[in-house]
C-alpha cells in the first residue's frame, strides 16, 4: 500500500511528458509536452493551488478554517477548491462571466462557492479583456474584506513560481535528461514562466526561455495594446507589470492569433490524442515558430496547461 496517496493533493504534479513527433515531423527539432492537463483538477494551476496554499500555512497567513477567495479564469480556482476541500478551508471563487461555463460547474461541483461577475459594456462572451478583470478583481477585494478572508492572489503570492520552480521546472529538466533547449510559454500570472525559467536556467544557463502572448496583446513584449478582447482564454491579461517577471531573463517572445491556437489545440487532438484548450494550442503555435526559425532543429518544451473538456462551450471545438 506504499503507492496510495493519502488524498488527491498529493497527486498534484509529477506529469508525464510526450514528445509530438506526429505534429513536428516537417519539421527539423523536436517539442516534447508536459501534460499538466493530467493533474487531479484539469490543469498545470493545481500546482499553483497547492503552492499558495502550502506557502500560507507555512508562514502563517492562514488560520485553521479561514476562508479562502481567488480571482479565477477557473482552472485555480479548480486548483484551489481541491485543495481547500481537503484541508477544510471554505473557498469563494470570483470568475467573470466571459469564461467557459464548464469551469464554473466544476468548481461548484468541487465544494466551492461560485461568485460571477458580470463584463464590460460591450464586452463578448469567451474573450476576458484586462479592464474584465479589473472587475473581478475589485469584486474579490470586497468579498475578501467583508469575509476576513485569506487572499489567495496568483498575481502575488510567492506560492505560485514556487510550485513550477520547485516542481516543473526540475521534472523538466529531469524527464529530458538535461536534453533540453528551449521553453516556451503562454503568459497568465507569470509564474509557470517565471518558476521553470529559473530552474531551467540553474541547470543550464544557455536554455533560451520565450513569453508567447495573444498577437495585438503582447504588451510585455513592449508592443501596443491593439486586441485586448482575444479569444485565447486564460492569459494574454495585457498586464505589462506581472510581479513574478521581475528579473526574470526574457529571451526572446512569440505572438500567436486566436485561430493559430485553434488550429493548434485541434492538431494536438486529432494528431497527438492530446485534448488540451486554448493556451495549450498557444504554447504549440508558438513552439512551432520558433522550430521554423531561430530554433531550428533543436528540443523545446511546452506546457499542455488544462484540459480541452473546460472548452465545449466555446468555439475552440465548435466546428471542429
Amino acid at each position: 500500500m506504499n503507492d496510495v496517496l493519502p488524498s488527491a493533493v498529493e497527486a498534484i504534479g509529477a506529469t508525464p511528458m510526450v514528445r509530438l513527433d506526429r505534429i513536428t515531423r516537417d519539421l527539423t527539432g523536436t517539442i516534447v509536452a508536459k501534460l499538466d492537463y493530467l493533474n487531479p483538477g484539469g490543469s498545470k494551476k493545481d500546482r499553483v493551488a497547492k503552492g499558495i496554499i502550502d506557502e500560507a500555512e507555512r508562514v502563517g497567513a492562514l488560520e485553521p478554517g479561514q476562508p479562502v477567495v481567488e480571482l479565477t479564469s477557473g482552472n485555480t480556482g479548480t486548483g484551489l477548491a481541491i485543495v481547500c476541500g481537503v484541508k477544510g478551508y471554505p473557498f469563494i471563487a470570483v470568475m467573470s462571466k466571459g469564461n467557459s461555463r464548464e469551469r464554473a460547474r466544476m468548481m461548484a461541483a468541487l465544494g466551492a462557492e461560485v461568485v460571477l461577475v458580470d463584463q464590460l459594456p460591450g464586452s463578448v462572451p469567451g474573450q476576458v479583456s484586462g479592464g474584465d478583470l479589473e472587475l473581478v478583481e475589485a469584486k474579490a477585494r470586497e468579498i475578501t474584506e467583508a469575509r476576513g478572508a485569506f487572499r489567495a492572489d496568483q498575481f502575488h503570492h510567492d506560492g505560485n513560481w514556487l510550485a513550477h520552480y520547485h516542481g516543473t521546472g526540475q521534472e523538466l529538466w529531469q524527464q529530458t535528461g538535461g536534453a533540453i533547449d528551449g521553453f516556451a510559454d503562454f503568459l497568465g500570472s507569470g509564474g509557470t514562466f517565471a518558476g521553470v525559467t529559473k530552474a531551467l536556467k540553474e541547470h543550464h544557463q544557455a536554455v533560451r526561455c520565450f513569453a508567447v502572448e495573444p498577437a495585438g496583446a503582447a504588451v510585455v513584449a513592449g508592443q501596443p495594446l491593439k486586441t485586448p478582447d482575444h479569444p485565447i482564454q486564460g492569459g494574454g491579461y495585457a498586464m505589462n507589470d506581472l510581479t513574478y517577471l521581475k528579473d526574470v531573463p526574457i529571451d526572446g517572445f512569440v505572438q500567436v492569433t486566436g485561430d493559430e491556437a485553434r488550429q493548434a489545440a485541434r492538431r494536438l487532438a486529432t494528431e497527438e490524442g492530446i485534448f488540451g484548450g486554448f493556451s495549450s494550442g498557444a504554447n504549440l503555435a508558438a513552439a512551432l515558430k520558433l522550430l521554423d526559425g531561430e530554433m531550428r532543429g533543436k528540443t523545446l518544451a511546452i506546457m499542455i496547461c488544462d484540459s480541452g473538456l473546460k472548452y465545449l462551450s466555446t468555439d475552440l471545438w465548435a466546428d471542429a
